[in-house]
């Protein structure tokens, strides 16, 4: 059965709103998505009636509430078709999952060892990789991009060498919306001895996710992106990737004995999680993975995929606009740049008709610098998005090029 987007908006309390007198258009998904009432009536009801902090608690409290938390992270595990949910760390969101990640593995590095990434990866998917260039002397290497916006696999397998250690890359891309050929670069990477991380912020909302299909090392989720909250995200590990990576920070329940001259450690996922874990958090996402499950991907996809498709057209007509990333298969994101008009202006007008759309370098400016722009424009399109609420964009996007030009 088709998806009844008007019944599911009804679900978000957000998209009644009113911005500027219109009715509230919202394009910023890549960035954040909103929220259902599932969501919110999970956190607040937890936080209302049965709220304590979670594990070592004897009383009724503190057993309910790390039930639901617990739950939680068997919601994610089966959501991502992890093994079990020993496999799942909790984290504040996937910048942390990355910088835990990348903080753990830095006594495997050794100077001259090579870290590959993509040029259209998100900074939180750079920066801690930088971390380790700068304190112990690792090599990045960089896989560039096609001219439709694809990851260059041939190039990617030439950077492979026997010095290569990690490989980090995207899942989807945040500005250009490519979907990575991730099970090849697992198993290319797995093949030249290293280990590998997805980074599936973007493609948690928009794939039907299977780590052990993808057979890599780690994956990262962010919640705000999968319609859940903010500040929560989920960092999956193999057994033996996470057997391996240090610790990331002290204290709580991430320790097994403490004494004044020696510290052992819980096993995962306890062992990631120091001190109190963002509980709420966690419940609302588990709730948001269960909201989102209720819907078939397939439709989900399609459905995104007509919206995208039908701006995608429209601003083709347009002169001197130009879209970035045309990749086969992308997601629902649709960055563009107009000439003489700055993103910014472009953002600031469409918000006068009430269209959230983003503008900016999206924290990839590695990225940008590859694209030849300083910035771009972003509509990202989600499951409660209409034809006509891409039409309204569409409209507004004239008026603001008339007034600006």
């Amino acid at each position: 059965m088709a998806l009844n987007i008007d019944q599911i908006r009804q679900q978000f309390p957000i998209l009644r709103r009113e911005v500027n007198g219109h009715p509230l258009v919202y394009l910023d998904n890549a960035a954040s998505a909103q929220k259902p009432e599932a969501v919110l009536k999970a956190m607040t009801g937890q936080a209302s009636h049965a709220y304590a902090n979670v594990h070592r608690g004897l009383h009724t409290l503190a057993n309910e509430t790390t039930e639901a938390f617990e739950n939680a992270r068997a919601v994610v595990q089966r959501f991502i078709n992890a093994p079990a949910p020993e496999n799942i760390i909790f984290t504040k969101g996937g910048t942390e999952a990355m910088n835990l990640v990348a903080s753990g593995i830095g006594q495997q590095i050794q100077s001259g060892d090579e870290i590959v990434l993509s040029v259209m990866e998100h900074h939180s998917n750079i920066v801690p990789w930088h971390f380790l260039r700068e304190r112990y002397g690792a090599v990045l290497k960089w896989v560039p991009v096609l001219e439709d916006g694809s990851l260059d696999m041939q190039a990617y397998q030439d950077v492979l060498s026997e010095r290569t250690k990690f490989v980090s890359v995207t899942h989807m891309s945040n500005v250009l919306g490519t979907v990575t050929d991730a099970a090849r670069i697992v198993r290319l990477a797995h093949d030249a001895g290293a280990q590998v991380l997805l980074d599936g912020c973007q493609a948690g909302v928009h794939l039907d996710i299977d780590v052990e299909a993808l057979g890599c090392d780690f994956y990262v989720l962010t919640g705000h992106k999968i319609y859940g909250p903010t500040g929560i995200g989920a960092l999956y590990g193999t057994a033996e990737a996470l057997d391996r990576l240090a610790p990331y920070q002290g204290g709580g329940e991430m320790i097994e004995i403490v004494e004044q001259d020696r510290v052992t450690y819980n096993e995962a996922p306890h062992k990631f999680e120091a001190g109190t874990p963002p509980i709420l958090e966690a419940i609302g996402l588990g709730a948001a993975i269960d909201w989102l499950g209720a819907f078939d991907f397939e439709e989900i996809t399609e459905h995104e995929d007509r919206l995208y498709r039908r701006a995608f057209d429209a601003l083709s007509s347009i002169n001197g606009l130009r879209m970035h990333g045309q990749a086969s298969g992308k997601g629902p994101v649709l960055s563009f740049s107009a000439d003489g008009i700055h993103p910014h202006d472009i953002a600031q007008l469409l918000d006068r008709y009430g269209i959230a759309v983003r503008a900016g370098h999206h924290c990839a400016q590695p990225l940008m610098t590859h694209l030849g722009v300083s910035a771009t424009a972003r509509a990202s399109f989600g499951i409660y998005n209409t034809v006509e609420e891409v039409d309204a964009f569409i409209d507004a996007l004239h008026k603001a090029r008339s007034m600006l030009l």
